[in-house]
């Protein structure tokens, strides 16, 4: 597979160029403002009806929803990899094509790695800088940097087909993150990993949300991992895509495993699971699958304590 197109998009969108209280945020900036945004691709499939959506500066936001309600669409438009048809997108109150000069950046993370086989670990971290002409010195402190934040100091020189899924996924957050973001946009990133990785790469991104003052955006098919990450999360339906609720999780930082054996848990994921439900048309997750969804976290939780 060509891996190209990917890396240029990706590289495009996370170019230099280019905390636990959800209270506290309501007196911070909007980060992304999209009102009336909408899209229909030529095959005349409308992916995407007119919504409004906005994200306060600091908030960790996903998006949840069955496949084809448009969150990825509404992801790849927030990142100006995908062209709208209508409606208007503010980013701290400026056109997205005004970022660059605001002095904010922002990083796009995709559902595969998207990794360059041919290239150790330092080289793909590198590559969003040196497409941006970074000087070497600062571009090598910056990989420095970003490889310690995912813990892959010691995996600088591996090649790619070294790596587990997980540690290839943390090459991946690293090449977003050494160009300094404001705003990470995360396309399903551990959707293909098993329960265990994506609940401790869930737990190192809360992490990196906290210590680097992130806003995040997420997007997920998981009711448990949405619940465990989000200060929000943001409802979608399909045919066509569009914003059906908006949950807020009123739960303080650090979560940790324990949370994932709370009452308090399993009342948001089953809010959450109703919610899915009607946005699917009476056709969401059944009583049992989301039930197994649900056990699958607890049982995570639970290995994870006996290992501690």
């Amino acid at each position: 597979m060509d891996l190209r197109p990917a890396l240029l998009a990706e590289a495009a969108a996370t170019a230099p160029d280019a905390t636990s209280k959800n209270a506290a945020a309501v007196h911070a900036a909007k980060a992304v403002v999209a009102d009336g945004i909408d899209k229909t691709y030529p095959d005349g499939t409308h992916a995407l009806q007119p919504v409004h959506l906005e994200v306060t500066e600091g908030e960790f936001v996903t998006l949840l929803g069955p496949s084809g309600c448009g969150k990825s669409t509404l992801l790849k438009m927030v990142a100006g990899l995908l062209e709208m048809d209508g409606g208007t997108l503010r980013l701290w109150g400026a056109p997205p094509a005004e970022l660059k000069a605001s002095g904010r950046r922002l990083a796009f993370v995709f559902q595969s790695p998207t990794l360059m086989p041919w290239a150790d670990v330092r080289a793909n971290v590198r590559l969003p800088l040196e497409l941006a002409g970074v000087a070497a010195a600062e571009a090598d402190r910056r990989v420095d940097e970003a490889l310690a934040l995912v813990g892959l100091s010691k995996f600088a020189s591996a090649l790619p087909n070294m790596l587990s899924g997980g540690m290839q996924m943390r090459a991946s957050i690293a090449r977003s993150l050494v160009v300094h973001p404001q705003l990470l946009l995360m396309d399903e990133p551990f959707g293909a990993l098993d329960e265990f990785t994506r609940h401790k790469l869930d737990s190192e991104l809360l992490e990196l949300w906290r210590s680097q003052g992130l806003t995040v955006i997420f997007v997920t098919h998981s009711i448990s991992e949405a619940v465990f990450l989000s200060q929000r999360v943001v409802m979608m339906a399909a045919r066509p895509g569009r914003i059906t609720d908006d949950v807020v999780i009123d739960e303080p930082y650090p979560r940790t495993r324990e949370f994932l054996v709370t009452a308090r848990f399993a009342a948001y994921a089953k809010r959450l699971q109703d919610s899915l439900h009607r946005a699917s048309g009476g056709h969401g997750l059944a009583d049992d699958e989301a039930g197994d969804e649900i056990s699958g976290a607890t049982a995570v939780a639970a290995a994870q304590g006996a290992g501690a």
